[in-house]
């Protein structure tokens, strides 16, 4: 009989227990993944093995569907696991608008506006949606995917009209985004800036000589259930000699049964990724307390209960009234414009009876 290994690092007992400990039993169907993680690297092969099977040993048993990308140019190191999966973007997308906004400027040959550099500040730090919105309504849809395509980002689909929120994207095209982003100090700046209570999923585990510059997206839909997406990017917290350390995450998850359970999976990937990528060292920051997660969306998109579904109508007589674009409701500053009035609908319906001459 073949003697069974002891595990190769005692830290995952630790681990493990963390983990176990938020997974509750939910009565969610769990979606096998589809790819086992998968780390290579030409110059630390052992590592970006090392890595594989760490990511791969937190995602075992955990629910939900789970996108991986990362890059350390450094370590020619890259791991990617469903990275074409396409999401919803949630409040990720404030960094598309973030980035299209300071191109502009550039090509204008000039900083930002005033106005303009308080609405990024506040969309990027405090993920304030009227900012994005007031942003996203002043820029083309052909300059928006011209900076997809100049990043190199090739699946990433826009929201419809004002609801930059559901814009489909992968994490493969985040992972691109980033690498454009990371050029420009006024962005990373900003990103560096995120307040502390949204500051959590791939910032975990970063020992204190790493600052994770980062944005996330929290977002419950009908479908799929809670997104929770954390992408960023890891520098030293300091100059220090040499300064290669430079790597770019992104991590994208639906079918989450509520926030806490998907920001703690993310946090496991970060905490490994860093664990690996930075050396070790003392974690500034560990896993997020589950009482400091709200279970509030983002207000990125129209809200949507998961699992709801429309009213069924009881009366067959009644006419069903016109179907909305999927994305009508509540706008992205968080005003859902009032509802048509069933009067307005049968008048609307009515055919126009010709109008009748006074008799003279």
């Amino acid at each position: 009989m073949t003697p069974r290994r002891r595990p190769r690092l005692p830290t995952w007992a630790l681990l493990g227990a963390l983990l176990g400990a938020s997974a509750t039993t939910w009565p969610w169907p769990a979606e096998a993944h589809r790819a086992a993680a998968l780390c290579t690297s030409t110059r630390e092969p052992a590592l970006a093995l090392r890595l594989s099977q760490d990511i791969a040993a937190v995602l075992k048993g955990r629910d939900g569907t789970v996108s991986v990308a990362v890059h350390d140019p450094a370590r020619e190191l890259r791991c990617r696991l469903d990275d074409t999966l396409a999401y919803d973007s949630a409040s990720v997308a404030k960094v598309l608008i973030m980035q299209a906004v300071l191109g502009r400027a550039e090509e204008l040959g000039r900083a930002p506006t005033r106005l303009e550099a308080r609405r990024m500040k506040a969309m990027i730090t405090r993920s304030d949606n009227t900012a994005a919105s007031d942003l996203w309504q002043g820029l083309s849809r052909a300059r928006l995917n011209r900076v997809l395509r100049e990043a190199g980002a090739q699946d990433t689909v826009l929201g419809h009209d004002r609801y930059w929120g559901l814009t489909r994207t992968t994490a493969r095209d985040q992972l691109a985004l980033l690498a454009a982003v990371s050029r420009r100090a006024e962005a990373m700046n900003l990103m560096g800036q995120v307040a502390h209570d949204q500051a959590w999923g791939v910032s975990a585990g970063a020992p204190r000589t790493v600052k994770v510059h980062l944005k996330n997206g929290w977002l419950p839909r009908a479908t799929h259930a809670w997104r929770v997406h954390s992408i960023g990017i890891a520098r030293p917290a300091s100059p220090a000699p040499g300064g290669a350390l430079d790597y770019r995450i992104a991590l994208l998850s639906h079918d989450n049964p509520t926030m806490r359970y998907g920001v703690r999976t993310l946090e496991g990937i970060a905490l490994v990724v860093h664990r690996a990528l930075s050396g070790g060292g003392t974690a500034a920051r560990g896993f997020t307390p589950p009482e400091k997660i709200s279970e509030t969306p983002d207000g990125s998109a129209p809200y949507e209960p998961p699992g709801a579904r429309p009213p069924e109508r009881t009366d067959p007589t009644e006419q069903a009234p016109p179907k909305a674009p999927p994305e009508q409701g509540p706008g992205p500053a968080g005003r859902t414009a009032a509802p048509t009035s069933r009067t307005a609908r049968v008048r609307r319906r009515a055919p126009r009876r010709p109008r009748s001459r006074p008799s003279e």
